[in-house]
């Protein structure tokens, strides 16, 4: 099996990255590796087929224990199994596809279990600038990675929800989020009904680096991207067409660069200072 996985790999990496890899040597644990080059967005699932709970549990272990900044494991997760406490929570974002998902879960970072310690046991509290909550952020997003991986290696479909945080201070009402902890991103997960999405991205000589960043060739490699997905997974609509004149050709920078040319989360700061984080 190791060997078809090794081909399987480069024709995945191929397609997703539009560049040849090297065939990887044959060795245990490629299947793996297949399943994560593989990895599909899912957004529609089988109605009426719940998540075994027992492995929805197994799954949380699973993300849980996923490397965390020196091991003080900052990151929590909220399953929202009462069906009007999720609603709550989900007619919030835009997408009605995402309150149909079977599960919805809610990654946290969480900075407070920190201080509560320093209290417990007498110590003062010595880093309370930005560290503590960009450490948070990142072990409750290494966590939620850890989650999807182990969810579509049982068969399960997954999508992150970051729109979760353009209502960050709602959400942090219904979920009773105290000082110190935040939501990071939200997840829908369920049986796939469908094949899912194989988002194509920019070439790995764009994104991995040797020895030293270096961008020289990166409105050339952007450019290609974009005429290499554009051909296989074109936009439907352009973005904002009510702001912008209609273009010929509309690729991925085009619709990035729209994206982010409207405010998004601007109060996003202010939120995370009313969790009382000092971000100096």
């Amino acid at each position: 099996m190791s060997e078809t996985a090794a081909t399987e790999i480069a024709d995945a990496v191929r397609h997703r990255f539009g560049e040849a890899t090297p065939e990887v040597e044959a060795i245990p644990g490629l299947d793996a590796v297949l399943r994560l080059v593989q990895h599909r967005s899912q957004r529609r699932y089988v109605a009426g087929r719940a998540v075994d709970p027992a492995l929805l549990e197994v799954l949380c272990a699973a993300a849980l224990s996923a490397p965390s900044k020196s091991d003080l494991q900052q990151r929590d997760i909220v399953v929202l199994e009462d069906a009007a406490q999720r609603r709550r929570v989900t007619s919030l974002l835009d997408d009605p596809w995402i309150g149909e998902a079977p599960c919805f879960l809610v990654f946290l970072g969480n900075n407070r279990r920190q201080r509560q310690i320093h209290e417990w046991r007498g110590h003062a509290f010595a880093n309370d600038h930005l560290d503590p909550f960009f450490n948070a952020a990142v072990d409750a997003a290494i966590a939620l990675g850890v989650f999807v991986a182990a969810a579509e290696a049982v068969g399960l479909g997954c999508c992150p929800i970051s729109i979760i945080r353009n209502h960050a201070a709602k959400v942090s009402e219904i979920l009773a989020l105290p000082d110190h902890v935040f939501p990071v991103a939200g997840l829908t997960l369920g049986w796939p009904s469908e094949p899912g999405h194989v988002s194509l991205r920019l070439p790995l000589a764009a994104t991995v680096h040797r020895d030293r960043f270096d961008d020289r060739e990166i409105r050339a490699q952007i450019d290609a991207y974009d005429r290499r997905r554009a051909a296989v997974q074109p936009y439907r609509r352009q973005r904002y067409a009510e702001d912008y004149e209609t273009v010929p050709f509309y690729g991925w920078s085009e619709d990035k660069a729209r994206q982010y040319a409207r405010p998004e989360r601007a109060d996003f700061g202010a939120f995370v200072r009313a969790k009382r984080f000092d971000l100096r």
